[in-house]
């Protein structure tokens, strides 16, 4: 498999972030494009082709948020959409109303959840999720915030009662993000893992990838469901280390 890495990111992937590390997002400005554009493009046509029921998953009830997501990711990404747009690698693409989901995955590098208030919290009811950092979406669809994170060891009562807060107070037009930072053997970006595998910890000095989403929160104005926006940037370790340590 070819190797699909970016030669710079936006934010400091190295600097300390912990739980939740919520910042706010510019609204204009929450879906990125970067020198990978291609090449993630059609990793994801492959994959939403190949491997369909791992990487999409929608309720019934995740139609109309969906539908509502494509209309805002057209209007920042392609404002002048009609029935199909032409990506900036000059591939055209059809605007599927009634599949919005498969549609999205192939018009930007985000990925995408969308959550919706189930009782006291939130639930992963729909996804298009491609590049999954060690976790599958078949096990976490139609699963609670708390279930979502259960292999998250520092995910415990007080951070999920803080997250649920922090889900329950997102506004329309204010977006949120934050980063993680996750080293890797290889640059895959489909990285799929049950939780019942766990991942052997990595660092700088034994892996040669640095992989780093920025993760994005904003809330539907017309239905309210919460969307989880990953974009998924990977580095070779020695460009990032000298990004951290300059001669």
């Amino acid at each position: 498999m070819t190797e699909i890495l970016q030669h710079s990111i936006p934010h400091n992937p190295l600097a300390p972030n912990p739980l939740p590390g919520i910042k706010p997002a510019d609204p204009n400005n929450w879906l990125h494009q970067d020198d990978a554009f291609a090449a993630q493009m059609q990793r994801r046509t492959d994959l939403l082709e190949e491997r369909t029921l791992d990487v999409l998953a929608q309720s019934p009830e995740a139609s109309k948020p969906a539908q509502e997501l494509l209309e805002l990711v057209l209007r920042q990404a392609y404002p002048d959409a009609s029935d199909q747009v032409v990506r900036p690698d000059g591939i055209k693409i059809e605007i599927d109303w009634d599949h919005p989901l498969e549609t999205l995955c192939q018009l930007v590098q985000e990925d995408f959840c969308i959550l919706q208030k189930h009782g006291d919290e939130h639930v992963l009811t729909g996804a298009i999720l491609c590049f999954p950092a060690s976790w599958m979406l078949s096990e976490k669809f139609m699963r609670p915030l708390t279930g979502i994170h259960e292999p998250v060891d520092v995910y415990d009562a007080n951070v999920a009662r803080r997250v649920q807060r922090l889900f329950d107070g997102i506004q329309p037009n204010r977006p949120l993000w934050r980063f993680n930072a996750l080293w890797y053997h290889d640059a895959e970006l489909f990285q799929p893992r049950s939780m019942a595998q766990r991942r052997a910890p990595q660092n700088e000095n034994t892996a040669r990838y640095l992989r780093s989403e920025r993760q994005t929160l904003l809330r539907l104005p017309q239905t309210g469901a919460v969307v989880f926006a990953i974009h998924t940037y990977v580095m070779a370790a020695e460009q990032i280390l000298e990004l951290e340590n300059p001669a």
